[in-house]
């Protein structure tokens, strides 16, 4: 079984620094864990790897889709999989690096997510032309009835996937919620953890917000808002609908900015509480402890060896 290390944590951690420095260290690609990366035309928003980190350290599954292109966790999990299969044939080690914990778990444990088919595509239309005439809350209702313990682990304004839900539900006539039991790990993997006081980890986001403004978020969010005449992906990311109420003349951009670290910290909430709950993350603290690289550099290598 191939060996795949992972690199998960909240938004601002710091994640994708210590994995590069890491990464040199032991001899590691990176494939990126995080649902947005892909897309080609948002970079600000997303927080990628600069093109100078990505000459460091090669990275896949980074700008090689447009917002215009469907992009399923399916698809990332088939790529992901392509990705780690050339990296190992390489002789490195394959590292997932991200904060989009669905995706991590989906791509490290067998689950259940089915392949595409006329009929899951007519079902999916169906509700998502319900969702378009009466709204994410009827939507969500609707999954509150029909699966309540998938509900509650899907939130209201998280249409993408209660949309799943229901079309899973629909195809196969069973509770969402008992099909996404993990059911075998597809790697012999490590999940390292970073984590550090909640406290300092906003002040963290908040001050990259700010840094995003400087690099022009606004800007990219002004594509997407002028793009959105379809139900894309990235028009569910954190960092972009913020600015929307701005662009339509209803709130001012100081209050959408502050939309958005608000939004972000709760994110960075939502983050931790997933790791915690579906993966078996090893967990360290970059912002306090001086040889933290060092001693994730010593558990990976103990790791290896096994």
């Amino acid at each position: 079984m191939k060996k795949v290390l992972g690199i998960v944590g909240p938004t601002a951690i710091g994640k994708t620094d210590l994995a590069i420095k890491l990464a040199q260290k032991i001899n590691a690609q990176i494939v990126s864990g995080d649902s947005m990366q892909i897309y080609q035309e948002v970079a600000v928003g997303t927080a990628k790897a600069t093109q100078e980190e990505r000459k460091e350290v090669k990275h896949y599954l980074v700008d090689s889709r447009s917002v215009f292109e469907e992009f399923s966790v399916k698809d990332f999990v088939d790529e992901a999989q392509s990705a780690i299969s050339e990296i190992s044939k390489q002789g490195s080690l394959p590292m997932i690096v991200g904060g989009t914990g669905f995706y991590v778990n989906a791509l490290l444990n067998k689950m259940q997510l089915g392949e595409k088919t006329e009929e899951e595509t007519r079902t999916t239309k169906k509700w998502q032309d319900y969702l378009n005439q009466f709204g994410a809350q009827k939507l969500w209702d609707i999954l509150n009835e029909k699966d309540p313990e998938a509900a509650k682990k899907i939130p209201i304004n998280n249409s993408r996937r209660t949309l799943r839900a229901l079309t899973v539900i629909e195809r196969t006539g069973k509770k969402f919620s008992a099909q996404q039991k993990k059911i075998e790990p597809r790697y012999d993997y490590l999940i390292i953890g970073l984590n550090s006081n909640r406290l300092e980890i906003y002040q963290r986001i908040n001050r990259r917000v700010d840094k995003m403004i400087e690099n022009g978020i606004v800007d990219e969010a002004k594509f997407i808002y002028d793009n959105r005449q379809k139900e894309y992906q990235v028009l569910q990311a954190i960092g972009y609908k913020e600015f929307f109420p701005y662009f339509e003349g209803q709130a001012s951009l100081e209050d959408c900015i502050n939309s958005l670290k608000t939004a972000s910290r709760r994110y960075a909430k939502r983050q931790l509480t997933y790791f915690r709950n579906k993966l078996p993350v090893e967990w360290f603290d970059p912002l306090h402890d001086e040889d933290c690289l060092l001693k994730i550099e010593r558990r990976v290598n103990e790791w290896l060896k096994m």
